[in-house]
């Protein structure tokens, strides 16, 4: 299965501009609020209509300004699993999930789908509930249910746990992980917590300002950020302008060091992004005599913050992040990092 998507669209004072090419399983969206995410997942749908740009499943164009083609959302095949689920309130769960199973053949069959959506989500025992008498994890496997029940090619997913508490989305992430494997749809997952990203997206697009910035396998994408936007969203806390000096030298003056790096120095460097959990005494390269700035307590982690001994004074204090046991008595007295873990930054 594959998706191609390659759009604008001009809301008020808001432009976008998605780029999209992914065969896989789960690609996620990663962006703050407000980038464009769910504006991209709406005119997959065609819930809304892109101003120019094609959109291509499997091969099959469900947009295409130039040649005039604008397919319906029913003909689509495309579901559509909204951020408060979009239940009917006055319907039963079975109801609801007959919904998405209208059409599809006569109404003994449609039963049968119902019956299959209700095992296949573990949802037998719940069918003459109504929405109000469902957990939040009950609600969205309901939800999913009826959008699997109209047998869709795609599922867009906009945020599904933003309305769960931490401990059940934790819980049912890799739930909803393993039932999309086990149904064999491709899915866009938007969502803008870089962790969730991570756990269940193989493919990643990080979007910022309307605009596509960097999609690969999710992995390289979080190894190799690319802008100052991406690595932001990806977590990165310690950013900062740097100018190439050589194939493998930076200088960041802000810091007041120049680092060594693993990989070649783009001409067209910008900045760089030194991840906080990658710090270490015993690193003898880019190794910096340092000076403690304070430190933050977390629930399972610490963070020290530090300036380098050249540094800025009106810069920003670095991040160090450990977990709680790996916590020194004091602030050693000089810190290096890896080449291979400064991120080159070129936007």
């Amino acid at each position: 299965m594959s998706l191609f998507v390659d759009i604008e669209k001009k809301l008020g004072g808001f432009r976008l501009r998605a780029l999209l090419d992914t065969d896989a399983p789960i690609t996620g969206l990663l962006g703050a609020s407000g980038c464009g995410k769910s504006l991209t997942l709406k005119c997959i749908a065609g819930i809304q209509r892109p101003d120019r740009g094609r959109i291509l499943l499997d091969g099959r164009v469900l947009f295409d300004s130039e040649a005039g083609i604008d397919l319906p959302p029913q003909q689509r095949r495309v579901g559509y699993l909204f951020q408060q689920y979009a239940l009917f309130p006055t319907m039963t769960v079975y109801e609801n999930i007959r919904c998405g199973a209208r059409g599809r053949g006569s109404r003994a069959e449609q039963d049968t789908i119902v019956r299959q959506m209700l095992a296949q989500l573990q949802l037998q025992g719940l069918e003459s509930l109504r929405p109000a008498q469902l957990s939040g994890g009950q609600a969205q496997r309901v939800a999913l249910a009826r959008m699997l029940a109209a047998d869709p090619r795609l599922l867009l997913l906009d945020e599904p746990f933003s309305a769960l508490d931490a401990h059940l989305r934790d819980l049912l992430q890799p739930q909803l992980r393993d039932l999309l494997r086990t149904v064999g749809r491709q899915a866009v997952l938007v969502t803008h917590s870089r962790d969730e990203a991570y756990r269940l997206c193989s493919t990643l697009c990080i979007m910022d300002e309307g605009r596509t910035l960097r999609t690969g396998p999710t992995k390289e994408v979080f190894a190799d950020p690319q802008s100052m936007a991406a690595a932001r969203l990806t977590g990165c806390k310690n950013l900062a302008e740097a100018r190439r000096v050589d194939d493998h030298t930076v200088e960041v003056p802000a810091w007041g060091v120049r680092l060594q790096t693993a990989r070649p120095v783009p001409d067209n460097l910008r900045a760089v992004g030194l991840r906080a959990h990658y710090f270490n005494p015993r690193t003898a390269v880019n190794r910096f005599a340092v000076q403690d700035a304070g430190a933050m307590e977390e629930p399972f982690e610490w963070c020290l913050l530090f300036r380098y001994a050249g540094q800025d004074p009106g810069s920003a204090p670095l991040w160090w992040r450990m977990p709680k046991d790996k916590k020194p008595a004091r602030m050693p007295a000089e810190l290096g990092i890896a080449p291979e873990n400064v991120l080159l930054l070129t936007q």
